[in-house]
C-alpha cells in the first residue's frame, strides 16, 4: 500500500465534509416535499384535484420554497429555486408525481405535484397596469399594478379576468398579464 501524498488526508476530510452536506439537502428536500404533501393532505381536495388535470393547464407555486428540476426525480440537478408562492406556472406534462412546468420567463424544468397547486394566479406583464372597476376599457380604473405583480385570477371573460392581489380587486386585460391564455 503506497502512503498517502502530503496534504490527502486534508482532502479526504474536506470529500467527506461535502458528501455530508449533500446528503443533508437531500434528506432536507425530502423532509420539505414530506410537509408539503401533509399540507396538502390537511388542506383537503381542493389542489390535489387540479394535479389530477389533463394538460397543459394553468396551476400556481404552493410552497415557500419549491426547486425545478431538470428532470422528473429528486436525484435530478436543481435549476431553480424559488421563493414566490402563488408565482404562475402553465403544466405540460405529467410523469408519476412529476409536472413540467414552465414559469412566466419561458423556463421549463420539473417540479414535484406537491410544490404546485391548481389555485390561478397570474403576473403582471405590463408596467402600470389599470385594474378596472369593469370588465370594459373606458370602466373607471380600481388600482394600478407594477409590472411583476402575482395576484388570483377569476371570473375570466373574453379580454378579461377578475384580479385579486390581497383584496385589492379590479378587472385586468388579458394580454397585460401572465397565467391565462383565454381557454
Amino acid at each position: 500500500m503506497q502512503p498517502l501524498p502530503p496534504g490527502a488526508g486534508l482532502l479526504a476530510k474536506r470529500m467527506v465534509t461535502i458528501w455530508r452536506r449533500e446528503q443533508q439537502v437531500r434528506q432536507r428536500g425530502t423532509l420539505t416535499i414530506g410537509m408539503a404533501a401533509l399540507l396538502v393532505a390537511a388542506i383537503g381536495p381542493g389542489g390535489a384535484s387540479a394535479q389530477d388535470q389533463v394538460p397543459p393547464y394553468w396551476a400556481s407555486i404552493d410552497a415557500t420554497r419549491a426547486i425545478m428540476r431538470r428532470g422528473p426525480s429528486q436525484e435530478m440537478r436543481a435549476m431553480w429555486e424559488y421563493r414566490r408562492q402563488g408565482l404562475p406556472l402553465k403544466v405540460l406534462r405529467l410523469h408519476d408525481d412529476w409536472r413540467l412546468v414552465r414559469e412566466p420567463d419561458g423556463t421549463t424544468g420539473w417540479m414535484h405535484r406537491s410544490l404546485i397547486t391548481g389555485r390561478r394566479t397570474a403576473i403582471v406583464t405590463e408596467s402600470e397596469t389599470p385594474l378596472r372597476a369593469a370588465p370594459d376599457a373606458g370602466a373607471p380604473v380600481a388600482y394600478r399594478a407594477e409590472r411583476g405583480v402575482v395576484g388570483r385570477i377569476s371570473d375570466c371573460t373574453p379580454g378579461w379576468c377578475l384580479f385579486d392581489v390581497l383584496g385589492r380587486r379590479g378587472y385586468v386585460a388579458r394580454d397585460a398579464v401572465w397565467g391565462d391564455d383565454g381557454d
